[in-house]
């Protein structure tokens, strides 16, 4: 008899154990990452597999520790649309029952091909917090009140970045500006700038030459002033976008790093208004 009931309240510990156990998150890219986790409280356990703010993102390889990451989830979030094939190949890889994955660019209807930088459209983190919240709670529905909840305050937490946003909006609609790759295009195009060199954006991205008169054409606008700012990519260091940054800053138009990955630190909110930020005292003049 005290056998058997050593056994049942070892049985029922260990049913406890198991309930309490926080549903494991794995996300490709560590600012869908943070808004799981704001998302997901106490109640979640997250791994960012791209978080290192130094790192060129095209440059990542698959490690053991990344698949196995992916092999234990119980939610997988990826961006999609090109971005980040090696998440399809790793969860292939380890087909998981029950295991549910997002891809952000389903969300938002993109297809390889798009600019896949999802994360600079204002309408992305909304939608991917809507899809994860019903998700948690189709896992986890003892805690939909909870999940609700932090959606609400992740919904607000939003304000003040779209309030920049449309603050820019008011003031610098219709700014020509210049980029060396397309990474700022969805909330530049959001804000309103008449942005330049597009061509020559696309080749950057997809890893290819620009054209000749591409090339001149981005040169001529720079030493022109025919934009009044020139926005890069901090993680990546090829030759020919170095060329432009420097003679940007020869001719005296404001050069503005972003980034395709979250600083340490930061929350994906705190990450976009810092850099809108940055632009917004470009663009006045204002002394950084």
């Amino acid at each position: 008899m005290h056998g058997l009931l050593c056994l049942l309240v070892a049985t029922a510990l260990g049913l406890a154990s198991a309930e309490a156990a926080p549903l494991r998150i794995v996300a490709a890219e560590n600012f869908y990452g943070d808004v799981a986790a704001q998302l997901g409280g106490p109640e979640v356990t997250v791994v960012s597999i791209l978080h290192d703010p130094e790192q060129d993102p095209h440059l990542f390889e698959v490690s053991a520790s990344a698949a196995r990451a992916v092999a234990e989830a119980t939610i997988v979030v990826f961006n999609g649309a090109g971005y980040d094939p090696w998440m399809e190949k790793l969860l292939a890889a380890s087909p998981v029952a029950g295991r549910e994955t997002i891809e952000v660019g389903k969300l938002l209807h993109k297809a390889p091909g798009e600019n896949p930088h999802l994360w600079y459209d204002p309408r992305t983190m909304p939608a991917f917090a809507d899809a994860l919240t019903a998700a948690l709670v189709r896992h986890d529905s003892a805690h939909q009140s909870l999940y609700e909840a932090r959606r609400a305050r992740f919904e607000a937490a939003l304000k003040p970045l779209d309030d920049e946003i449309a603050s820019l909006k008011q003031r610098y609609a219709g700014t020509p500006v210049t980029a060396t790759e397309p990474i700022f295009g969805y909330m530049a195009a959001t804000i309103g700038f008449a942005m330049r060199n597009e061509g020559f954006q696309r080749a950057v991205m997809n890893d290819t030459e620009p054209g000749a008169a591409e090339i001149a054409a981005f040169q001529n606008d720079l030493r022109g002033h025919a934009v009044k700012v020139l926005i890069y990519n901090r993680q990546t260091s090829e030759g020919l976008t170095r060329k432009m940054q420097a003679l940007a800053k020869q001719s005296g138009v404001p050069v503005i790093g972003v980034s395709e990955t979250e600083p340490a630190g930061m929350t994906y909110q705190a990450w976009m208004l810092s850099e809108l930020d940055q632009l917004d005292t470009a663009l006045s003049g204002k002394a950084p």
